[in-house]
């Protein structure tokens, strides 16, 4: 009898699904809980997991914000300064994830294989930045906000201005205070 029951906890305890890595996003205006995609994209999450650890993203920006759009951040201090990162990562987008409203990809330039530290939340369904969408690579989606959506539209409607060569900078900089592990 005890042998049974406890093959049968032990079957029943292999056969959960494993929790998805999730962080806490700490904003000037408020707190994001994000569950990232350790599986479609276990390259960019690990990357992006990295600059949490550390502590990377503490005191850098929203450095971009584009109503109807997205909002990016991951790369610059208040003042404008870029923080140093570390080597490009490969593109993952390729993964079935889009970039549907809520959730998060990785910024890059032309180059698909450019990502570094900064990321963007999308506020609509951006179908244009699939892969694949107009021919070519799209941008790779990495995550998804669970908690917090109305801090994200919040942020979304803060007036910008350009600044320098630098478009779209929230009159008031809103800040990432910090980016942490929750699980």
């Amino acid at each position: 009898m005890k042998k049974s029951l406890i093959a049968g906890l032990l079957l029943s305890t292999l056969s959960m699904p494993s929790l998805a890595t999730e962080v806490d996003i700490k904003t000037s205006m408020g707190d994001i809980r994000v569950e990232l995609a350790d599986e479609a994209a276990p390259q960019t999450v690990e990357n992006f997991l990295r600059y949490v650890d550390e502590s990377f993203y503490n005191d850098v920006i929203f450095h971009r914000v584009i109503n109807g759009f997205m909002i990016q951040g991951g790369g610059f201090k208040e003042d404008l300064d870029r923080k140093q990162t570390r080597h490009a990562i490969p593109y993952e987008g390729n993964n079935g994830l889009y970039n549907d409203r809520g959730t998060l990809a990785m910024a890059r330039t032309q180059d698909p294989n450019s990502a570094t530290s900064q990321f963007f939340i999308n506020l609509v369904d951006n179908n244009f930045l699939n892969h694949g969408a107009r021919g070519a690579a799209g941008y790779t989606v990495f995550g998804r906000v669970t908690e917090g959506m109305d801090v994200v539209d919040q942020i979304a409607k803060v007036p910008t201005r350009n600044v320098g060569p630098y478009q779209n900078v929230p009159n008031t900089p809103v800040i990432i205070e910090s980016v942490t592990r929750v699980n």
